[in-house]
């Protein structure tokens, strides 16, 4: 006799209610919504989030959670690509609006991932700093590492102000105020505009001076663990400057020197 069991049916994302935006710029804005009451995720983590297409199917891309993991609210940082099939929508919404999330967190930009050390750097570009503003505001971070070094590189100065914020906050903010002290050194850079600190990252790391700048020694495989979240040239760029100075690439399942999210690298 020929048993027929039904199709099983697709799990679709859940709904999440809007609860603020903010557009930093014309091309970058960031947005909270309602946290699942049975979301569990670590600092550094991803979730998939979107919205129903027309044909109320999910339009789903990964972002990750840049609030820390006790936030009540998730936070989430993009950009806004005017023919970008979700972006183009998602830039759209208000609070009292709804989005769809997928609410599987996982990545690789976690402190589980690294060997214990002395520093931590977080090396990013443009919205890359989003992981890093999740676990900035987490206190693991800086009961972990004696000193934290900040490093986003963006075309403009305008497109640094969501970083800046965000640094500028923490040594005001209730839960973790007293922790970040003096460990935290901050260091933005822009390519396409005048400022303070010009040019790529990895070029500030290859000849030396941002451990000038900073007064740091340059990175050794026992003091140092690296982040690094960016475009596909900065990931690769600084995964071979980590190389070059003796450290190993790390993951959830074996902990090493430095670690590169690669789930956002088309």
């Amino acid at each position: 006799m020929n048993v027929q069991t039904a199709p099983k049916a697709k799990i679709m994302p859940d709904a999440q209610t809007v609860t603020s935006v903010h557009h930093w710029t014309d091309t970058l804005f960031s947005f909270r919504v309602a946290r699942p009451v049975s979301l569990r995720f670590r600092s550094g983590e991803f979730v998939m989030i979107g919205l129903l297409k027309d044909d109320g199917k999910p339009l789903l891309r990964a972002y990750s959670i840049a609030s820390p993991s006790w936030d009540d609210e998730l936070e989430f940082y993009s950009i806004k690509v005017p023919d970008g099939p979700l972006t183009s929508r998602l830039q759209k919404i208000e609070a009292g609006d709804e989005i769809i999330m997928r609410p599987k967190p996982v990545g690789t930009l976690v402190l589980d991932a690294l060997l214990p050390a002395k520093r931590l750097w977080m090396i990013c570009t443009g919205t890359g700093i989003a992981p890093f503003a999740s676990l900035l505001r987490d206190p693991e971070t800086w009961e972990r590492y004696d000193e934290v070094i900040l490093a986003h590189t963006c075309r403009t100065n305008a497109e640094l102000a969501y970083g800046r914020a965000i640094v500028e906050a923490l040594p005001d903010d209730p839960l973790i105020g007293e922790l970040v002290g003096g460990k935290l050194k901050y260091y933005p850079t822009t390519t396409r505009e005048p400022s303070k600190i010009e040019g790529r990252i990895s070029d500030h790391i290859r000849d030396g001076r941002v451990f000038e700048d900073l007064r740091l020694p340059e990175w050794n495989n026992e003091a140092d663990r690296v982040m690094i979240c960016g475009n596909l040239a900065l990931n690769k760029d600084i995964m071979a400057l980590c190389e070059a100075h003796g450290l190993e690439e790390g993951a959830n399942s074996e902990p090493k020197h430095f670690v590169v999210e690669k789930a956002f690298i088309d």
